[in-house]
């Protein structure tokens, strides 16, 4: 999973950079390029890339439960 996300960085990063290209080239379809990098980036790169980090239960130590609340309510008074 983590050279997925790597190869996938990489393209896009391929992607945006021929979009810059094309740009200064006058290329008529620059704009298209760099958009669908862009879209293609947003829904496809950081979506596996969530999944990859958060896919073994590590963002529970950042989520407040009821249990958390009440404690620091009671400290704080």
């Amino acid at each position: 999973m983590k050279t997925l996300v790597k190869i996938l960085f990489v393209i896009f990063l391929f992607w945006m950079a021929l979009g810059v290209y094309l740009r200064n080239t006058q290329h008529p379809k620059a704009e298209v390029v760099m958009g669908l990098g862009v879209f293609f980036m947003a829904f496809v790169l950081m979506p596996v890339f969530i999944y990859y980090r958060y896919r073994d239960g590590k963002y529970k130590k950042y989520i407040m439960n009821s249990k958390d609340t009440k404690k620091k309510t009671k400290l704080e008074t």
